[in-house]
């Protein structure tokens, strides 16, 4: 029995490795838990998003049919390339949360004050979803996550928007601070 032991442990220890190992990753993201939404930073392109719950409020109250993804639609979806190695380091602003997408097989607490690493390897283009883990009060059912994986091309598509669209906002809020100025 203590051969089988030490033969079963090697394989599991080299694969618990290799489940923990960030390294050579292709992108990271820094994921972070609000009560009750997810902020997505892009560090390496300098993106930022928050993603909230985009269900209607008249489905939550009963005054509308529920849609096939009650309480797992947001209006800004984390967005990853397809066959890269995605590291995620999760962390949380408030309280205690926990990233959970079941269909990629990875669930991480987010700790205020703690980053946690872990990391997603998407290999088909498609709609991921999931949702906070953790009791994290009292709007916590309506903390969905969505993960949006697309091929190299649309990814970079979709990176070029968001980077237009964040200097477009540096542009305005940058001209809104100059006409304060000037009114004053």
């Amino acid at each position: 029995p203590f051969l089988i032991l030490i033969g079963m442990a090697i394989p599991a220890t080299k694969a618990l490795v290799a489940i923990e190992d960030t390294s050579n990753s292709d992108l990271s993201i820094k994921v972070t838990g609000y009560q009750w939404k997810w902020g997505y930073d892009y560090i390496d392109d300098g993106v930022s998003i928050i993603s909230s719950l985009a269900t209607p409020k008249e489905q939550i109250y009963n005054e509308q049919d529920k849609s096939d993804n009650y309480l797992l639609e947001v209006d800004n979806p984390l967005v990853v390339p397809i066959n890269k190695k995605v590291r995620l380091l999760v962390t949380a602003n408030d309280v205690i949360h926990s990233w959970w997408v079941p269909e990629l097989g990875m669930k991480k607490d987010a700790i205020p004050g703690f980053i946690n690493e872990m990391w997603i390897k998407v290999d088909e283009e498609g709609t991921y979803r999931g949702q906070c883990a953790e009791l994290c009060g009292k709007d916590h059912g309506f903390m969905p996550i969505v993960v949006v994986a697309k091929n190299d091309a649309d990814y970079g598509k979709w990176l070029m928007a968001q980077k237009s669209a964040s200097d477009a906002d540096a542009a305005a809020a940058a001209r809104d601070w100059s006409m304060q100025e000037l009114m004053e």
